[in-house]
């Protein structure tokens, strides 16, 4: 029974949305509800890789039932949080089928990557490389209302508000030559352009239009959010002999479609989300037998790459998004909830009644918060022996530790009466508070947020026509300034925050205006290259996650102990730890073998469970106490530390690369001398000889 058509159906297996079934557990029907806890065995969850854990966890929290969850997303790319709720590991799911096997088994096929390069989308546009009759249109663009005239446009602009006809031309005319074809080579096979945003879409196709005349206005179709009759043009696209053959996209066909006739995939755009680009992958990876003909199956589609993404995830393999945030109103309770603790444990000195004001107006802001949580709205009811606690006001004048904790982790994103809808001043709320929370517990990052702010107020000056700015001009000018960063208090960065957070939305109301150029672009030859990762369903090979589960299961293991410890090993602990592996079917000794290369077996184990921090942090002892170390090089050991305790080892060279050239450009070297320097190389090559044996 489909629940979204008919709430009032009654069958077996039900079909429904999240939020129908949200509105549908608080229905009652008489004195009973109509779906109880116990009322499902089983409960099915499609795409688990979305945000089921924050949202709508409460629906999955609510009922006692059996749950399975389906994800294409990429194993290390799933939230932290979809593995909990199925109670598993991170990393390693029940069951896992990838791109690989599935192709080996016949029921997919893989993709043939080709990466094109373009000058513009690449190096962007520079006056300077231009002919000089291209110059003299760039000296004729009108590019804002001040008349200036920029000597260059970044790569990123390229596509976003500047859009070069010769570009896309260049994009088109390689996809019409060297794409798949169908029909015995009279039309090109299905295909689908990923655009960046729908202006660029609609250019593509006014482009595809003036080149290709005769297939002007079905053959190539803009099909995203903005699109009327969006569905039924994705169902013409889905009939193999209907137009439109080229669907030019937005978002909306990056995932959920199913049309084997897809033989060409286009790139027109910077995808930075691995969960995302193998997403997008997966749209040409559809068995489509006989498409070529009698007999002449579909093998493999092509994927044209114009903006280096399968570069960017071949030489990041282990990137990832992170662990996903809660909601932003989570995120602001939170944060109101430690800047209290802080400003508590940190009062401001000789003249602190600016901290006592700032911390009492947090504590009614978050108590009118949970003033307006309903107790008998379903996600609030589980928690309302706590809700009704702190709609009290005693607790909230003795709040401590604890109470804080029960806040952050029970109360916090729970749904309040209390609603703000201006998501711009929200998101300035939260950069205030991150801002205050760096300053009290004297940590790194202000930079960052003080350029921010910056940012916004430079952006705010710009608009002083509109009244409500003006008002505040004299002190958007100020918070520019380096002296009004200095010394910075929390109590300061609450009056800006009250000051400016309604006028930040107006920043949308000042908008680039489109550029159209017509200058003649470079395009590469097309260079194919390997698909680095492409076990979709498996990032991680089965050795690893096989190896993790025997790791947790084993930890107390006196080799692994050691291993944490930055013991050494001797041959005979490396002699037992692969003996137990083999038994016990972790690894065959093929499996061992490849390791040997890398350090053997003791070094993957000690990568995949880290160091104990202390053993981390005793492993520099003796460096530290012949040094007085400046705050940068203590900062700059901590980060090496950090990264120790996650991966047990560290290859020197990555002392060069970010985060650690965040510090300084030259990485460790810009910190520490040469000498200091060889030692500390020395020292994390000790390291890995222990775990080496």
């Amino acid at each position: 029974m489909n629940l979204v058509t008919d709430k009032s159906a009654h069958g077996r297996v039900y079909v429904s949305t999240y939020p129908t079934m949200m509105g549908l557990i608080d229905e009652m029907k008489g004195a009973s509800r109509r779906f109880g806890p116990g009322h499902f065995d089983l409960i099915v969850i499609d795409e688990a890789h979305r945000s089921v854990y924050r949202k709508y966890k409460a629906i999955f929290d609510y009922f006692d039932s059996l749950l399975v969850g389906l994800t294409a997303t990429p194993k290390d790319e799933v939230d932290r949080d979809t593995y909990s709720l199925f109670d598993l590991e991170r990393g390693v799911p029940t069951d896992a089928y990838g791109l690989d096997e599935a192709v080996q088994d016949g029921f997919l096929v893989p993709p043939k990557a080709v990466s094109v390069p373009l000058k513009f989308q690449r190096e962007g546009i520079k006056y300077d490389d231009l002919s000089e009759d291209e110059k003299e249109a760039w000296d004729a663009i009108e590019w804002d209302e001040e008349g200036s005239v920029p000597d260059h446009v970044d790569a990123a602009a390229v596509n976003k508000w500047l859009f070069n006809q010769d570009t896309v031309d260049k994009v088109l005319e390689h996809v019409m030559t060297h794409g798949l074809r169908v029909d015995d080579g009279d039309r090109i096979g299905k295909t689908i352009i990923f655009a960046k945003n729908h202006d660029h879409a609609q250019f593509i196709a006014e482009r595809f239009d003036a080149n290709y005349p005769h297939l002007k206005g079905q053959y190539a179709r803009v099909i995203d959010f903005k699109t009327e009759y969006a569905q039924s043009l994705i169902d013409d696209f889905s009939i193999a002999n209907k137009a439109p053959h080229i669907a030019i996209s937005v978002d909306m066909l990056d995932t959920g479609i199913d049309v084997p006739e897809v033989v060409n995939l286009v790139f027109f755009k910077i995808i930075r989300s691995k969960t995302k680009f193998w997403q997008m992958i997966g749209r040409g990876t559809r068995l489509c037998p006989e498409l070529f003909g009698v007999g002449a199956h579909k093998e493999n589609f092509c994927v044209f790459d114009f903006c280096q993404n399968f570069e960017f995830f071949n030489q990041n393999p282990e990137f990832t998004e992170g662990a996903s945030g809660g909601s932003l109103a989570e995120r602001l309770f939170i944060a109101r909830v430690e800047l209290a603790g802080e400003l508590k444990a940190k009062p401001g000195g000789g003249d602190d009644e600016p901290h006592e004001k700032l911390h009492r107006d947090v504590i009614e802001r978050l108590r009118d918060e949970v003033g307006g949580m309903n107790v008998d709205n379903f996600i609030v009811r589980p928690k309302r022996r706590l809700v009704e606690k702190y709609q009290a006001d005693e607790p909230w004048a003795t709040l401590g530790l604890e109470g804080r904790m029960e806040l952050i982790d029970e109360l916090a994103g729970l749904p309040s009466a209390l609603v703000d809808d201006d998501i711009a001043a929200k998101q300035f709320d939260y950069l205030i508070l991150r801002a205050q929370l760096v300053i009290l517990r004297s940590e790194k990052g202000l930079e960052a947020l003080r350029k921010r702010v910056i940012e916004l107020a430079s952006a705010l000056e710009e608009l002083g026509n509109v009244p409500m700015v003006a008002s505040q001009m004299e002190f958007i000018l100020e918070i520019q300034t380096d002296e009004y960063w200095q010394d910075v208090t929390p109590a300061m960065l609450e009056a800006a925050r009250r000051r400016l957070r309604d006028l930040i939305k107006l920043i949308e109301l000042k908008k680039r205006p489109h550029i159209y150029t017509d200058f003649e672009d470079e395009i590469g030859g097309p260079e194919e290259i390997e698909v680095q990762g492409v076990t979709v369903g498996t990032d991680m090979n089965r050795f690893q996650m096989k190896v993790r589960h025997f790791l947790k299961e084993h930890q107390n293991h006196i080799a692994i102990q050691k291993l944490r410890r930055n013991e050494p090993l001797t041959e005979r602990d490396l002699e037992e730890l692969e003996r137990v592996f083999v038994e016990a079917g972790v690894a065959e000794q093929t499996d061992l073998e490849k390791l040997k290369d890398d350090g053997g077996l003791g070094v993957f184990v000690r990568s995949l469970v880290g160091l104990d921090r202390e053993a981390a942090k005793r492993v520099f002892d003796s460096f530290q106490a012949l040094r007085t170390l400046s705050a940068s090089q203590i900062e700059f050991l901590n980060m090496i530390i950090d990264y120790l305790t996650e991966r047990g080892v560290m290859d020197p060279r990555l002392l060069y690369e970010s985060p650690f050239t965040d510090l300084d450009a030259m990485g460790v070297e810009g910190v520490f001398e040469s000498a200091d320097v060889i030692e500390l190389v020395g020292i994390l090559e000790e390291v890995r000889k222990r775990a080496a044996a």
